[in-house]
């Protein structure tokens, strides 16, 4: 039977068409992928569906009767429910507070009656959880537990899940997809969004592929493949696997020794680090986030003080040590996990934007004075060897994808051709043919001779691009492994202190 069908939907923004006369339909108990590039429309169109916007025209069927969803409400009473990929908990409440927040309208609440419901839920769809714990002490993979519950507990028949796994460890998306699966099998119907293709084709029973808001593909699981789903999405064929020629090492070009960092809480995040990184090759450091990953980018970048220790950077001729200063690296290109907090400056140009690090120097500026020509020139470069989707430089980055985006801080950062490269997260929120653009990227820049620090909580891109793999647990190195001998249960075990 049917769940879900949209028809003939169709969002626009001023003149942007997010989603075109979108079709589809979603049985009961599937589980359903939606597939696209970033731009797509994919978050539009469940917007909509979650009641967050309402289309300019079409209409959504439920149990193929129609109805109109006017607000996130509305849409939790039509049994509706979405898991945004940030969770929407208050990390002071007990797991109980968080799932019956906004539900009770009593004047007293018998909590140990509600504890005992949510145990009992929680048990009914095997999703273990202690009901009365802080969800702030919580690990990523079981606040997400929280958030299913949440739905769960609303009734919600209809489950969507947008970029479910980007946070969690292997371990975590193996109990996840198992979860799902359960959810199914007792006729829930769940929407996947995601742009990982594998756990797709392990998890999902259809699928439905959006290019420029409009439906693309529509098909079984069972009748297509990763490549082929790849092809659609981007509109040609993407490789998706990483041909990467073997490591020639060069000089060293970043030491670092007995490292300790604190937090902006006071908190030692990074505790007795040291590695050698040579010209030439990708040291990549797995991790679950918050183990101290941000912390040593920043160290080494620059940005923050070190408590304890030294880096040496031998290609640049200048070492930091103990230190209550910190003062921005020049002559390393630092890609930050969060492109559009600390990456770029949104309200500026493309052409500013790539500017950001040396608008004070030649040729850039001359007498105090910005020359705006050669800037525009530096953009057009940048556009067209970078392939960033922008008819000029005068364009708001604001008004670019997040690939778009992406690009932009790899013209800059990578654009004075670095020895030294820190990748913090460089593919986080990206689509298939984005992430083929990033990796293909720094993997030139390793040919080149650069030596690359490759972070990311993707395991799978660790193993792909990485020469040698150190595993971060709680601020420190509990092994550096070879990448071409060690298997990635073995990287994913160590990632969770095992």
């Amino acid at each position: 039977m049917t769940s879900l069908r949209l028809a003939d939907i169709s969002k626009s923004f001023g003149s942007f068409v997010a989603n075109d006369s979108i079709n589809l339909q979603i049985e009961s108990g599937k589980i359903h992928a939606i597939l696209g590039e970033n731009g797509a429309g994919k978050t539009t169109l469940m917007n909509i569906v979650s009641g967050i916007y309402q289309p300019d025209s079409g209409q959504i069927y439920l149990q193929e009767k129609p109805v109109k969803i006017t607000s996130t409400h509305t849409a939790i009473k039509l049994g509706i429910g979405m898991i945004h990929q940030h969770f929407m908990l208050v990390p002071q409440l007990s797991v109980t507070e968080n799932i019956i927040l906004g539900t009770e309208n009593q004047w007293w609440l018998n909590l140990r009656h509600k504890q005992a419901e949510i145990t009992a839920l929680s048990q009914n769809y095997g999703l273990e959880i202690e009901p009365c714990a802080q969800v702030g002490n919580l690990p990523i993979g079981v606040q997400q537990r929280v958030e299913i519950l949440k739905v769960l507990y609303r009734q919600a028949r209809i489950l969507i899940l947008d970029e479910p796994t980007a946070v969690l460890t292997p371990k975590e998306v193996n109990s996840l997809i198992r979860i799902l699966k359960q959810l199914a099998a007792a006729g829930k119907t769940i929407i996947f969004i995601s742009h990982k293709l594998e756990e797709v084709m392990n998890l999902c029973d259809t699928v439905t592929v959006l290019r420029r808001g409009k439906v693309v593909g529509n098909t079984n699981i069972q009748n297509t493949t990763s490549p082929e789903l790849a092809a659609l999405m981007v509109g040609r064929d993407v490789c998706l696997q990483i041909d990467k020629p073997p490591v020639s090492l060069g000089n060293t070009v970043l030491s670092v020794e007995n490292l300790q960092v604190v937090d902006s809480r006071g908190v030692t995040a990074v505790r007795d680090v040291s590695l050698q990184l040579q010209a030439g090759e990708i040291l990549g450091i797995a991790g679950v986030d918050g183990n101290g990953q941000r912390e040593l980018a920043d160290a080494i970048c620059g940005l923050i003080q070190i408590k304890q220790g030294n880096i040496s950077y031998p290609h640049l001729h200048k070492e930091r040590k103990n230190s209550k200063n910190s003062s921005r690296m020049m002559g390393v290109g630092y890609i930050p996990e969060d492109r559009q907090k600390m990456g770029l400056i949104l309200q500026f140009s493309i052409a500013d934007n790539l500017i950001l690090k040396l608008f004070q120097k030649i040729p850039f500026c001359r007498w105090l004075l910005l020359n705006y020509p050669i800037i525009q020139e530096n953009a057009k470069s940048a556009i067209d060897d970078f392939d960033i989707r922008a008819i000029s430089g005068d364009i708001q980055v604001s008004q670019l994808s997040g690939g778009n985006q992406q690009k932009v801080v790899l013209a800059r950062e990578l654009g004075g051709e670095p020895q030294l490269i820190v990748a913090m997260q460089p593919t986080r929120g990206l689509d298939v043919g984005a992430i083929e653009a990033v990796q293909r990227r720094l993997l030139a820049e390793r040919e080149r001779g650069a030596g690359i620090l490759y972070i990311s909580t993707e395991l799978e891109e660790i193993m792909a691009m990485s020469d040698r793999i150190a595993v971060m647990y709680q601020g420190e190195f509990v092994r550096v492994l070879d990448a071409s001998t060690v298997t990635m249960e073995e990287v994913g075990f160590l990632m969770v202190g095992g």
